[in-house]
């Protein structure tokens, strides 16, 4: 058993496993502060019967992100220990600001935002609310740091040993591709949150009980607006995302693209079957001039081709080819439900189309499915290195056994599973529920027996 591709596998399930949960929680715990708001201003109890659920929810997305992000830092000692020790010097400090910067801050306020409604003042619980959806973000800016800082690498310079040093902290922090990686990842848990939000208002509308009513017509608008401004925004960021990949990984580009030659005034390819070992497609079905166009912004726009390097320098073409194609495929589906609502709104029709309340059931996935297929760009487009340049991935994976591998392989896929099992299971009850379902926590009193703080007795009196 081959430990390199056991390990690849491994890190490619239990990374694509976790990038779920934040990809949900972020925008979800903005999604609550917005509800927030949008109590305080109307005083309407629905928004506050929906941050009540929604908050229950969030708790089990985020106690699930925890579990497994753990265990990727574990991993990376265990399976990546090339890695690890070649890029401490870089990536620790990175790992290091998350921890002091987001997770105590998340950690501080969940509690007050978990349990606190009720039972704290709305103004407090409200700042509690902010303070976790702000340390989401924070977590988020970090991790893409460190991601980024291994896809376009700057400020740094290695030592005989083949470790790497930073040479400016800020520099590593804010690499190329930082800036975009990071508005595209967020945008996209927004984006994640709102279809999320939306399926589920849905559903209660569909249902039709008369308690759930006026909290599913206020989530299921407020989440709408949300995705028909954010799904456009997101394609403008990947736009730009798209132009730093040409500057930064142009080999990426040209394997997202499956373009072989270079070529100037290039055809976009919309659908082809790359074929790695004959370095050729086996069939493309083309339009002309718009790869240019779109990749260069310019008619006449050059894309290199994947042949201007050697064929052991380039990434696996098929999946991210098709991983893009199924990325994009998943944003026009999503801005289409998006529209349609904005033209159903026009129409005075969005809670009453029944149609649509079961699209949006169905596009509750569209945004983990985009999510999973960017990341496979991301990570695959950049093999055969995971310091894009400088550090091969064969190079960077730890000296143990392949069986070690597959039986820790078999144990997350079980674990993983279950754990999944049960978060469907206990999110599907509480959708079941409806937003009505629980009642507000009493507030809690002061204890009887609090002598010595001007308390008094039964005794006493």
């Amino acid at each position: 058993m081959n430990p390199l591709l056991l390990s690849r596998l491994q890190f490619a399930f239990t990374m694509g496993y976790h990038i779920l949960w934040p990809a949900f929680t972020i925008g979800l715990a903005w999604f609550i502060v917005f509800l927030g708001i949008a109590g305080f201003r109307t005083r309407d109890p629905a928004y506050r019967q929906l941050q009540r659920f929604w908050i229950r929810v969030f708790s089990l997305a985020f106690g699930m992100g925890v579990v497994t992000g753990v265990v990727i830092s574990y991993q990376l000692g265990l399976n990546w220990s090339n890695y690890a020790q070649r890029t401490a010097d870089v990536i620790g400090p990175l790992f290091v600001m998350e921890v002091l910067t987001a997770f105590f801050l998340e950690a501080g306020f969940v509690g007050i935002m978990l349990f606190g409604q009720g039972r704290v003042d709305d103004r407090l619980h409200f700042a509690a609310c902010v303070i976790v959806a702000t340390g989401t973000v924070i977590s988020a800016f970090w991790i893409i740091a460190a991601n980024s800082w291994m896809q376009t690498p700057t400020a740094f310079t290695t030592l005989p040993d083949g470790r790497f040093v930073a040479t400016s902290f800020w520099g590593v922090v804010f690499s190329p591709s930082m800036p975009y990686r990071f508005a595209h990842m967020v945008t996209a848990s927004f984006v994640t949150g709102s279809f999320v939000v939306a399926g589920v208002s849905a559903f209660w509308l569909w249902r039709g009980r008369d308690e759930d009513r006026a909290a599913a017509r206020a989530s299921f608008s407020l989440a709408l607006w949300l995705a028909m401004v954010l799904v456009p925004v997101q394609m403008v960021i990947g736009d730009q995302h798209g132009l730093n990949t040409r500057q930064y990984q142009p080999i990426k580009l040209a394997a997202i693209e499956g373009r072989w030659e270079t070529l100037g005034r290039a055809p976009l390819n919309l659908i082809a079957w790359p074929d790695q070992t004959a370095q050729k497609n086996a069939f493309a079905i083309e339009v002309p001039l718009l790869g240019s166009i779109i990749l260069t912004h310019s008619l006449d726009g050059v894309i290199q081709g994947l042949k201007t390097v050697p064929a052991a320098e380039q990434p696996p073409v098929l999946p991210v080819f098709f991983a893009f194609r199924i990325m994009v495929g998943c944003g026009m589906l999503m801005l289409v439900i998006a529209g349609t609502g904005l033209a159903l709104r026009r129409g005075g029709r969005l809670y009453r189309a029944r149609w649509f309340q079961m699209l949006c059931m169905a596009g509750v996935p569209l945004g983990f499915i985009a999510t999973l297929a960017g990341w496979t760009i991301t990570e695959v487009g950049r093999q055969p290195y995971v310091v894009y340049g400088h550090l091969r991935t064969a190079q960077a994976v730890s000296p143990i056994a392949g069986g070690m591998v597959a039986g820790s392989l078999a144990v997350a896929l079980v674990l993983y599973n279950l754990l999944l099992l049960g978060f469907f299971w206990y999110a599907g009850r509480m959708v079941l529920k409806g937003p009505a379902d629980p009642a507000p926590a009493a507030p809690v009193g002061r204890p009887a027996g609090a002598i010595g703080f001007g308390a008094t007795t039964d005794k006493a009196k």
